[in-house]
């Protein structure tokens, strides 16, 4: 069978000299209608040197650089209040083919024609056989893409800064990256070579995945050849002769990126440790371990849900009586080393800097990748008012220029070359073989991340091969029986200044140890016995197997109807909530590589390597288990509506981020707007969906959920000043506690109490908590999750996705008596008193007002920009430079990067 597979990937990637070149189809062609979307800046994302020079002199852009910029920076300034005749001033028509003039056609390869449209020059791939049109995607990819590929895969390797610089941000990168997702190349050819065990599916995986290489590298030969097409960049970091040639490892490199930043959960139980460690120690063993529970959060009863009502889906439940669970001896823990050998400027500390250049920390550092933090919002047809769906929907992927995620129209039709492709919509550059976000002929899907449990620590026991006692130190484990050696991975990075990055020579050597049972993350005893804590994720070695649920999604015969969109999003294994829909059915399916533990494990905490402990069926040598089966997956079909803020997917399903799904979270005001759009007899359209996301999307969680029950606390207050910033507090959140400027004048509407709410959050939660929970324990607590989510300094755009505000949302309201459902075990702001509760908000609102502006809000962005100390600026959303080639800030929303909006007109013969 391997020989037959190697066969057909040596055909796939020779040039089709017996097809006819193909003839775009015409607009419109087998799509039934009811598409728009929008990705921001513009889909042209390469500039030659040439053009780098004339942006960089003049500020001269390439051709759709950023025309897509001001219709998505501006919806913020039109919305609540849209109309349908406006759609498109705001959202592009993405119906298949080109509307209006082609730009440019042309054909790298005889069995595949590119056309690009003269509106937004997104790229449509016909392709004579499906090999084609696979070839025209890896070609469209490096025209639009090359630079930002080969930074990807070079940080999937964890190599970014021997590729681009040594930068801050660079080394950041690559050490996040070989935490989670250390490969060698021999590690990425076995994830290619595994797809035989497949079947048929992987086989076409793997022939698609060669005719897309093929099809890259055929750019990247053209480009060597004519300057005209070869990025910039390359020259500014020092390799004028452009990039080394593709192959199917970078796809695995980069798909090891993707997966490992926005599709995985889990990981924290080393954190819960340390956590109810400091709690028992402040507050004995019982009451602590109740507090722990309490600020976990995995189960509280009014966490906001996207599967609604009384259904329940259990997953990673605590068990009552906990089998396996180890906790380390008290402050023996002590986390792996993964940076060693440092030299030149990598020894220096982080402050320290040279020379800056354009691409100084390309992809702006870590700090710039949003885990999870998409939206969806969906309305079935008995609540539309045409009848049909609606859908407002997209990833929240950062923001770049150009953008990770790029455009792609893509058809061919079925012969012996793999079946038919149909699709239209977006997907991360390096990876994008299918349309992985988008929409069919007659159905239209996205996804949130959702980041339920994959992953797990074991308590390994060291031990010597010659039998003498082990010691922290000791380099060997037990593991069914056996004393084995760990395996040490490790990635050496130097860098020397360049044009682009004029960070001083340096290198750092990174390592990563290795065992069965995943990546050693710390150690220490347990009761007296040196032990090593290794983290397992269930995505580990399979990074590109959700490839076959693309594939599904991107194949018409495979789509006709929610069962089936469930059913390939189901062989999808990174942890995302997808959501589709059509002209009749709204759908949602919860996926991820769910392990099946043993009755009696316990998730949240180290669990004892042993077999009996191991995910039922875990096979160490291909890292794979039992994983859950799909109907124990969330899902429902025609839900009157449907939301996802990343919040918690449905009662029962226990979250994996600690203190991740509380009573608040950022996916109420998107319920809120929904279910005043369909109360009683009211239908919604298209456009008051549209309303609704935009409207949320400048919402302060802070302002419009806590504060008015902080406000109740506080009362009337007699000291004047107190009671003016009441009365501005309180006008700001009965209008909604947005932050906007709608008018363009250049100043929030509510800016005072914006600014009084901005230099009070951090002081309140404090008077709320800190007088119990003492101040070393704050550090614990906020470390796990920070006190606040707003969008300030990091300029990412997404915010409100942690914090504290369910914890102090949920405690004012006991302080004040009224219903809690899932109460704490105690009471925090003064101590469960009312008036004490009372006069430490009152102090802390006093000392809050005493913060100067300037101070509050200084930002070396803004600083930059001309705009230092403005309010608005620091929110603003940035764009980080992937290239040479930089975007204006723009005003801040809380809305996914690409986002879709549909109401499908009809539907193909069922």
């Amino acid at each position: 069978m391997r020989a037959v597979v190697a066969s057909l990937v040596l055909l796939a990637a020779l040039p089709a000299m017996a097809a006819a070149q193909p003839e775009p189809q015409p607009y419109g062609t087998n799509d039934f209608g009811g598409f728009h979307d929008i990705l921001p800046p513009g889909t042209d994302g390469s500039a030659n040197l040439g053009e780098l020079a004339a942006f960089l002199s003049g500020g001269t852009r390439p051709l759709h650089n950023d025309d897509q910029l001001d219709m998505y920076g501006d919806l913020v300034f039109k919305a609540p209040g849209l109309q349908a005749s406006e759609l498109e001033r705001y959202f592009k028509d993405s119906t298949f083919g080109v509307q209006g003039e082609v730009e440019r056609r042309y054909s790298p390869r005889e069995d595949v024609t590119i056309t690009r449209d003269s509106a937004f020059g997104v790229p449509h791939v016909y392709g004579a056989t499906r090999d084609g049109a696979m070839f025209g995607l890896g070609y469209v990819a490096a025209e639009d893409r090359l630079f930002l590929m080969d930074a990807l895969r070079n940080v999937g390797r964890a190599r970014l800064s021997s590729f681009a610089g040594g930068a801050q941000g660079n080394r950041d990168f690559d050490k996040d990256q070989w935490s989670v997702a250390p490969y060698t190349e021999a590690d990425l050819q076995r994830q290619v070579d595994a797809f035989v065990r497949f079947g048929p599916i992987g086989e076409q995986v793997r022939r698609d995945a060669a005719n897309y290489v093929a099809g890259v590298n055929a750019y990247i030969s053209e480009a060597r050849a004519d300057p005209s097409k070869m990025p910039g960049e390359y020259a500014a970091i020092g390799r004028p002769g452009g990039p080394d040639d593709w192959n199917e490892r970078d796809i695995i490199a980069t798909a090891a990126l993707v997966g490992g930043i926005f599709g995985k959960g889990g990981g924290g139980e080393l954190t819960h440790v340390r956590i109810q460690e400091a709690l028992r120690k402040r507050f004995g063993r019982s009451r602590g371990d109740r507090l722990f529970r309490d600020f976990r959060a995995a189960e509280d009863p009014e966490a906001p849900t996207t599967v609604t009502g009384r259904r329940t889906f259990h997953y990673a439940v605590r068990p009552r009586r906990p089998r396996g669970k180890v906790i380390p001896d008290e402050g023996s823990l002590v986390d792996e080393p993964q940076v060693t050998g440092q030299t030149g400027s990598a020894a220096e500390s982080r402050s320290a800097s040279g020379a800056r250049g354009p691409l100084d920390g390309i992809l702006g550092g870590p700090a710039k990748l949003p885990g999870a933090n998409s939206n969806a919002l969906l309305v079935s047809g008995r609540e539309s008012e045409s009848g049909h769906p609606l859908a407002v929907f997209g990833p929240q992927t950062g923001y770049f220029a150009p953008q990770l995620l790029m455009e792609q129209d893509v058809h061919a039709p079925e012969t012996e070359a793999g079946p038919a492709i149909d699709a239209r919509g977006a997907a991360f550059a390096g990876t994008n073989l299918y349309v992985q976000l988008g929409h069919g002929r007659d159905y239209s899907w996205s996804a949130t991340s959702a980041g339920q449990d994959i992953i797990d620590t074991y308590a390994v026991d060291l031990c010597e091969p010659d039998g003498s006692a082990p010691t922290l130190e000791s380099e060997h484990y037990r593991y069914r029986g056996e004393c084995l050696e760990m395996e040490t991975l490790t990635r050496t990075n130097s860098w020397q200044p360049t044009v682009a990055d004029g960070t001083p020579e340096g290198s750092e050597t990174l390592v990563r140890k290795r065992t069965k049972l995943g990546l050693v993350a710390a150690r220490g005893t347990v009761r007296g016995r040196p032990m090593a804590f290794t983290e397992l994720r269930a995505t580990y070695f399979h990074e590109i197997d959700s490839a076959t649920g693309f594939l599904d999604f991107n194949t018409p015969d495979r789509m006709r109807n929610a069962d089936d969109f469930m059913r390939a999003a189901n062989k999808i294994l990174y942890t995302f909530n997808w959501f589709y829909a059509d002209d009749r059915d709204i759908a949602y399916f919860n996926s991820g590589a769910n392990p099946v533990r043993p009755r009696g494990v316990d998730g949240d905490f180290p669990i004892l390597a042993r077999q009996a402990y191991e995910w039922r069926g875990f096979n160490p040598d291909l890292n794979t288990a039992d994983i859950t089966p799909q109907d124990e997956h969330p899902h429902v079909v025609n839900q009157s509506f449907l939301t996802s803020w990343n919040n918690k997917q449905a009662r029962g399903y226990r979250g994996a981020a600690f203190n991740g799904f509380t009573s608040l979270y950022r996916s109420r005001p998107l319920d809120d707007r929904v279910r005043r759009g369909i109360r009683g007899s009211r239908k919604m359209t298209l456009v008051e969906l549209i309303d609704a996301m935009a409207d949320a999307g400048t919402v302060d969680l802070r302002g419009s959920h806590v504060l008015p029950w902080a406000l109740k606390v506080i009362g009337r207050p007699s000291d004047p000043d107190l009671a003016s910033a009441v009365n501005q507090l309180r006008a700001w959140a009965i209008t909604g506690a947005h932050r906007r400027d709608r008018n363009r004048d250049g100043t929030y509407e509510h800016s005072d109490a914006i600014r009084i709410m901005d230099a009070w959050w951090p002081k309140l939660f404090r008077a709320v908590f800190e007088p119990v929970l003492g101040e070393e324990m704050m550090g614990f607590l906020g470390a796990a999750n920070g006190f606040d989510d707003a969008n300030r300094v990091h300029h990412i755009g997404s915010s409100f996705q942690g914090g504290w505000y369910g914890l102090v949302h949920k405690d004012l309201r006991a302080v004040l008596g009224r219903r809690v459902r899932g109460g704490y075990s105690r009471e925090f702001c003064g101590r469960g008193n009312l008036r004490r509760c009372r006069a430490a908000l009152l102090d802390s609102l006093q000392e809050a007002m005493r913060v100067q502006e300037a101070a509050l809000y200084a930002d070396p962005t803004c600083a930059e920009a001309g705009e230092p100390g403005d309010q608005d600026c620091l929110d603003r959303i940035e764009h980080s430079a992937t290239g040479g080639i930089t975007q204006p800030l723009i005003p801040w929303i809380n809305r996914p990067t690409y986002q879709q909006v549909v109401e499908i007109q009809a539907h193909r013969p069922r």
